[in-house]
C-alpha cells in the first residue's frame, strides 16, 4: 500500500504560501479531495458549515437568493481561490450558496477537525484568522457591490 499526502498540494496552493512546514503538516490531517460537477450545490445557505475548499480547478459561483428575482451571483471563484469561511465562526452555518459552475475538483479542508487543531496550536489560528479575515471582507465588498448594482443606487 502506497501512503499518498496531500501536502504538497496544500503547499501549492497561493492562499498557503508562506506557511510554515509545521502548519501545513497539522493541515493536512484535516484534508481530502472534492470534485463537483457542473451544476451542482456545493453548499447552501442555512445549511451547517463544516469545511472549506481551495480550488484547484474550474469555477464556482456565491449565489444569494433574491425572493423577488431568484438566485443572484454576487462572486465567481477560480482556480487557486478559497470557497468559505463559515466553518470558523460559530454558529458554523453557510452564509452562500455555492454552485459548481464547470467540473470542480478542490481540496477540502475539515472545518471541525482545523478548530480542534487551532485551539491547540494558538499560533496556527492566528495564521488562518490573518488569511481569512482579507477574503472575508472582500466577499462582504462584493456583495455590497452587487446589491448597489442590483437596487441601483449608490451614497
Amino acid at each position: 500500500m502506497v501512503a499518498t499526502t496531500l501536502e504538497p498540494s496544500l503547499a501549492s496552493q497561493p492562499f498557503f504560501e508562506g506557511l510554515s512546514a509545521p502548519h501545513l503538516a497539522l493541515l493536512t490531517g484535516c484534508t481530502s479531495n472534492a470534485v463537483f460537477n457542473a451544476g451542482e450545490l456545493i453548499f447552501r445557505e442555512g445549511q451547517p458549515a463544516d469545511r472549506f475548499y481551495l480550488l484547484r480547478h474550474g469555477r464556482v459561483g456565491l449565489e444569494i437568493f433574491l425572493p423577488a428575482g431568484g438566485p443572484l451571483t454576487i462572486e465567481t471563484l477560480e482556480q487557486g481561490e478559497v470557497l468559505g469561511f463559515s466553518w470558523l465562526f460559530p454558529p458554523y452555518k453557510s452564509r452562500f450558496d455555492a454552485r459548481a459552475l464547470t467540473l470542480v475538483r478542490a481540496l477540502s479542508l475539515d472545518g471541525a477537525c482545523l478548530r480542534r487543531k487551532c485551539e491547540e496550536d494558538t499560533a496556527l489560528g492566528y495564521e488562518l484568522m490573518k488569511r481569512f479575515a482579507p477574503l472575508i471582507i472582500a466577499r462582504l465588498e462584493s456583495t455590497r457591490m452587487q446589491l448597489l448594482d442590483l437596487y441601483g443606487h449608490a451614497r
